[in-house]
């Protein structure tokens, strides 16, 4: 735990202090922010004050008196719920604004860990309970130099291979070799173990109608065969597989095998690459100005694109997450669809860009890229698709 840090992004946000509450390992969060194993026994509830100013309190029960002994700052135990309620009080005596892995009618559900009983109990004691979302995203999902490395690292890999996936399936088409959906996963997972890469599930290859599946998956018992004349998208995601704090890369092309794409599929291509740029332009604007920007701003300015074009049902999900050490990390998502993320887009943080349109039973186009920001600067960290690639 960097306790200096915690407390500097206290005062910052204007917090009198962070309450950090678990049972049962209900919060993850917690663990990662102080330093905790995330495998320890917890069969009580324990609580982690850290104000503003001064030193952390806690407070925890006597039979786990030493779950938080790794942590610096005196200790109370308690037995009974009403001992439990009597302390906590004390514990955040002092203190009216406090931060918690809340998030008011579950609006960001990624950092909503704590109950509904636990918050009522704080507020009955006369705290003002806020949500701790961007506290959060300051110690999840800010990268290091070394990872934004690992980040671009990963990147050529990919891209590398990704071209070389879409050469596979070209060539055994044209030659006339049976290739299937799934053997492409295969070719793909083949690749990152020769390259140093390392994916928890995935990648996706999909063909023809399941393009349409923004969350289809191949397996060997229906991967669907890729015929000359198929629509096909790949979305493929990696990271080193040498360094666990290392940065996943997460992009998503599509094409079509062996002819040239009808006029729809070109205008669907078309509206997504455009919704996916406005998002680009509306990040790379603000960081240039100098000015904040939330996540469900960025997703705005894709949605309305596609809105724009009469296409808005077809598109739904929203148009990005975070990226660090998790996939999905735990800064803010482009989205103003699936929840109304506030989150701000910080400074040396990682997310995707991918809108997409999904028509049932014929094809889905998603366009995928990365952006890594830094004061006054926000890229898109690898190549752009501009046309649907002719495989």
């Amino acid at each position: 735990m960097n306790l200096e840090a915690i407390q500097t992004a206290l005062r910052e946000q204007g917090f009198d202090g962070w309450l950090f509450y678990d049972h049962h390992h209900r919060d993850p969060i917690a663990y990662r922010i102080l330093g905790l194993d995330e495998h320890s026994f917890v069969s009580r509830r324990w609580f982690y004050f850290v104000p503003a100013v001064g030193a952390p309190r806690k407070l925890v029960h006597r039979i786990e008196s030493g779950k938080l002994d790794a942590l610096p700052g005196e200790k109370e135990l308690y037995s009974s719920w009403q001992e439990l309620e009597q302390k906590l009080e004390a514990l955040l005596h002092g203190a009216s604004t406090i931060a918690m892995q809340y998030s008011p009618r579950n609006a960001i559900m990624y950092v909503s860990m704590v109950d509904a009983g636990t918050v009522e109990l704080l507020r009955d004691m006369g705290k003002q309970i806020d949500s701790s979302a961007d506290l959060v995203s300051h110690f999840e999902a800010v990268l290091t130099e070394a990872q934004i490395a690992s980040h671009y690292a990963a990147q050529v890999k990919v891209d590398a291979i990704l071209r070389a996936g879409f050469q596979h399936i070209g060539d055994s088409v044209r030659n006339g070799r049976h290739v299937g959906e799934f053997e492409v996963v295969q070719f793909f997972l083949e690749a990152f173990a020769r390259e140093g890469l390392f994916t928890d599930h995935g990648p996706n290859c999909s063909a023809g109608a399941n393009s349409a599946d923004s969350h289809y998956e191949p397996t060997s018992a229906n991967s669907r065969q890729i015929n000359s004349g198929d629509f096909v998208l790949i979305d493929i995601w990696a990271k080193l597989a040498n360094d666990p704090n290392s940065v996943w890369y997460d992009i998503t092309w599509t094409g079509v095998v062996g002819r040239e794409p009808t006029l729809r599929e070109q205008l669907v291509f078309n509206t997504v690459r455009q919704a996916r740029d406005a998002a680009v332009e509306e990040v790379e604007a603000a960081f240039a100005a100098n000015e904040t920007i939330a996540g469900w701003q960025a997703d705005d300015a894709a949605r309305n694109v596609i809105r724009a074009a009469g296409l808005s049902e077809y598109f739904t999900h929203r148009t990005g997450h975070n990226i660090a050490v998790a996939l999905h990390g735990n800064g803010a998502h482009l989205d103003n669809l699936e929840t109304h993320d506030e989150r701000l887009l910080l400074p040396n943080t990682c997310f995707s860009v991918e809108p997409g349109l999904y028509f049932p039973g014929e094809f889905g186009v998603r366009s995928e890229v990365n952006m890594i920001t830094s004061p006054g600067k926000a890229v898109v960290t690898g190549p752009s698709q501009f046309q649907l690639l002719r495989i």
